[in-house]
């Protein structure tokens, strides 16, 4: 019976850690298999413009025989819908956004009527290796994605000496009992390691409504026995503008919020370098974004993660516009915007 289920992977991870990157490596190097790709957000930022070959506004078709749906409604209503498609599919995988905590979209799986027809094969929480926060403590997002982690992608590995990275297994070490930490470099791991491994055990979970005791943290995920019946597994209207995310994290974000900025007048390429040399403020965690600069004919995706960001470009497909999110902590949302309008290429 179990073998006819459909595993699901959950990718998860915090604010820029490579989720996106490294979705689109197993997209890229699955052999034979028919994988539908759940995310909060996709499109021309999201999955590699190579791999699509048509779109609609909740579902991209891609080259590979795979399906990407956008989570436009409840997460469970997305997943029926693709279990309901003619087109067998082989596996799920779902990203979910970088401020949430894994568990509730897990339990969407692990109970309910979808334990009868997938099986969580298990999470994987991306770590960035190069950002790593040590300050992150048991009420925090990404101590969460640590915790209910079953595959830990240290990633960024390039970037940090091997002191540091060290430093950091030792430190989830104190999170998590036998972490099984993988190292990775642009989120690259052999796909062996990751996919259909059977780490997530649903059997394990206790769903038991009058236990609020919390076992002690640094065991596994598969011992607590928490109630997260009351969790929203609403991962709903995902539009551009991310404040949507709020009701749902809201007990979880601790002052994180999103602002989105969206024109279709060029950008000043000057003045947006002054923006990000001396004005986007230290709160800004990340950022990304397609940006039209009247310096250049060809379309910019904006990435920016803690203090690095990158400009790729490519050429336009669609009508030239500026849209940009950034995403952080306590931030003056008025003022970035304001900010990103006197970017703009017609502002003296």
């Amino acid at each position: 019976m179990s073998k006819k289920l459909l595993p699901v992977t959950i990718i998860s991870g915090f604010l820029g850690s490579g989720k996106t990157t490294l979705l689109n490596h197993i997209l890229k190097n699955q052999v034979g298999l028919k994988t539908a790709v759940l995310v909060n957000e996709f499109g021309e930022i999201g999955i590699d413009n190579d791999l699509i070959i048509e779109g609609s506004e909740d579902m991209i078709e891609l080259n590979n025989g795979c399906i990407c749906c956008s989570i436009n409604g409840e997460l469970l209503n997305t997943v029926s819908k693709v279990l309901e498609r003619s087109e067998k599919i082989d596996y799920l995988i779902v990203e979910t956004t970088g401020l949430a905590d894994p568990l509730p979209v897990a339990m969407t799986f692990a109970a309910g009527d979808l334990r009868e027809k997938v099986r969580l094969d298990s999470i994987i929480t991306i770590i960035d290796g190069e950002n790593f926060d040590f300050e992150i403590n048991n009420t925090n997002v990404a101590y969460s994605q640590i915790l209910y982690g079953d595959i830990l992608l240290l990633n960024k590995c390039d970037l940090v000496n091997e002191e540091k990275l060290k430093k950091i297994e030792k430190f989830i070490n104190k999170i998590k009992k036998e972490p099984r930490i993988l190292r990775s470099t642009n989120s690259k791991v052999g796909l062996q390691t990751i996919m259909s491994v059977g780490l997530f055990e649903t059997d394990t979970f206790k769903f038991d409504k009058d236990k609020e005791d919390v076992e002690d943290n640094s065991t596994d995920h598969s011992s607590h026995s928490h109630d997260h019946s009351s969790h929203s597994h609403d991962h709903s209207s995902h539009s551009h503008d991310h404040s949507s995310h709020s009701h749902e994290l809201s007990n979880n974000i601790e002052g994180f919020t999103s602002v989105s900025y969206e024109t279709f007048e060029p950008f000043s390429l000057r003045k947006f370098q002054y923006f990000l040399d001396n004005q986007i403020s230290q709160n800004v965690f990340r950022a990304k974004g397609i940006l039209w600069f009247m310096e250049s004919e060809r379309k910019h995706i904006f990435h920016l993660s803690g203090k690095r960001f990158s400009l790729d470009d490519e050429e336009w497909t669609k009508e030239k516009s500026n849209k940009i999110v950034l995403i952080g902590k306590d931030l003056d949302h008025q003022t970035i915007k304001k900010q990103l309008s006197s970017c703009r290429f017609s502002t003296d």
